[in-house]
């Protein structure tokens, strides 16, 4: 199921190096949660802790750590070299099932670490899920006969309306091999795609590992300061960490609008774009192309890239919305990875719950509001209290 330790999204291995260069006492739970409510089976929880198990063994590879180094300059080699001594503990992941037989994972650790567990976690829950459910695809050849016709589909859409687009698809894929597949065809059939966030199928079938960060960064910084100056100090202490490089900010954390007021000229020129991830996706381009003209900046110099549950005939709509406007690409997830005739996507997440600056400090729980109503994740007094600091209540 997963392969190999840098079988994980690539934004993980640049947000566990800013974690390690900003704040490296920094402590942290991640917990799961099921949008869907389903209910799994004692043979299912058994099975998902002897998958847990097996990540233990994992290690970075002599040719991995050499890949990385010369792919991911931007990331130093002292942090793959640390990377090499890095193992997960599966004795840190507590999962189990309640009265409902609702499924309940969490995890914690230091920052830099706990990072690591989160992507692993939804694939593995991903991948049994589908194989418990009797989808009825067992064998590779059948994912892949499956999967052709629809990536024919796709890949007809996006050179038709020239739609640059990655694979983000890692962490809700029916299994490996149905992102194998995607990566694979993509890379041999569609000029317009430009790689995974996949970093062990970037190494292995020689595509560009794309990713930068997370809503964690942003939750992080909010509880152990202000959520009014988080994203502020997030973007300004990740330009220190990367110096430019990894320039794509994602804005909806706590929404789009009070992102745009930490959005300072200084930073609207020094990143290359921003990106997408909930509410309406016209709204949002439309907002932030006016920031970008408020301060003078031609929108057509950067990028928005769209990530929210996007489909191919969306990514089109989109595309020719703000053609002239301003340049847009496309993270395109379980549309890829899990579009399979007569199967059902999981919908899960895992999400920051609570986190420390060091083992001095109180614990704070923490929160994501979103740009859609209902989708926010905290503790309802915090998610209260955030909304009243941030002038959303």
């Amino acid at each position: 199921m997963i392969r190999s330790i840098i079988e994980n999204d690539l934004y993980k291995f640049s947000m566990s190096h800013y974690y390690q260069v900003n704040c490296p006492n920094a402590w942290g739970t991640f917990t799961f949660h099921d949008r869907n409510n389903t209910e799994y089976s004692e043979e299912f929880l058994s099975e998902l802790k002897e998958e847990f198990k097996r990540l233990d063994s994992l290690f970075l590879q002599k040719n991995e750590f050499d890949w990385c180094v010369q792919n991911i300059p931007y990331i130093p080699q002292y942090y793959w070299e640390w990377l090499q001594g890095f193992r997960y503990n599966s004795y840190d992941i507590k999962v189990w099932l309640d009265s409902d037989k609702h499924l309940h994972i969490e995890v914690s650790d230091l920052m830099y670490r706990v990072t690591f567990y989160e992507i692993p976690i939804l694939a593995i829950v991903s991948e049994l899920y589908h194989k418990h459910n009797g989808d009825g695809y067992q064998f590779s050849e059948q994912v892949a006969n499956a999967m052709i016709p629809g990536l024919e589909a796709k890949k007809a859409i996006a050179e038709k309306h020239n739609l640059y687009f990655a694979d983000f698809g890692l962490r809700r894929r029916f299994n490996h091999y149905s992102e194998d597949v995607v990566v694979e065809y993509m890379k041999s059939n569609c000029k317009t795609f430009v790689g995974t966030s996949n970093v062990y199928l970037a190494m292995a079938l020689g595509v560009k590992p794309v990713g930068t960060m997370a809503h964690e960064c942003f939750m992080f910084q909010a509880a152990i300061h202000s959520p009014k100056e988080a994203n502020f100090e997030v973007m300004e202490n990740w330009v220190k960490t990367y110096d430019g490089a990894l320039g794509t900010v994602l804005t909806d954390t706590f929404t789009v609008d009070v992102f745009l007021r930490n959005f300072s000229m200084k930073l609207a020129k020094l990143y290359d774009g921003v990106r997408h991830d909930s509410g309406c996706p016209f709204e949002f381009g439309d907002k932030i192309i006016e920031k970008y003209r408020s301060y003078g900046i031609d929108p057509m110099s950067k990028t928005i890239v769209f990530s929210d549950g996007l489909d191919f005939p969306t990514a089109a709509k989109i595309k020719e919305y703000f053609a002239g406007k301003i340049k847009v690409t496309f993270g395109i997830g379980t549309n890829l990875t899990c579009d399979i005739p007569g199967v059902k996507p999981m919908n899960i997440v895992m999400k920051l719950k609570q986190c420390r600056v060091n083992n001095r400090q109180p614990i704070y729980g923490c929160v994501k509001l979103s740009d859609v109503t209902g989708k926010a994740i905290g503790k309802s007094e915090d998610i209260a209290n955030y909304k009243y600091q941030l002038g959303l209540a």
